[in-house]
């Protein structure tokens, strides 16, 4: 079997949906892109070298949430319960996108004839 050449901008955007894809899988996005688990696991621990972050098993786990002073004000509140509606906006864009963009690598993906 021949080995495939990607480009440099198609390995680092499935580098960056697969970082950015929470709960996401070698397996699934290398699935939804057309490539194989292991070339993409090799993008990813190459990527994460280079950046300069340990290379483990997982994605690197989320920081925990400091929990809301019980004495904070009716205003802060309001600006914080603004701003996760702003986040959750942004959220659903951003998956519509990322949507958009996986159908398209993976119609792309079907039409080379490598």
């Amino acid at each position: 079997m021949a080995m495939k050449d990607y480009s440099d901008e198609f390995r680092a955007d499935a580098v960056t949906l697969y970082e950015s894809t929470p709960g996401a899988t070698y397996k699934s996005i290398a699935a939804d892109l057309g490539i194989n688990r292991a070339t993409l696991r090799e993008w990813v621990l190459r990527d994460r070298e280079r950046r300069g972050v340990a290379a483990t098993a997982g994605k690197p786990a989320a920081q925990p949430v400091t929990p809301v002073p019980s004495e904070a004000s009716d205003e802060r509140i309001r600006q914080l319960e603004a701003r996760v509606a702003e986040l959750e906006a942004s959220e659903r864009k951003l998956a519509t996108e990322r949507d958009i963009l996986r159908k398209a690598a993976k119609y792309f993906a079907g039409e080379t004839n490598w």
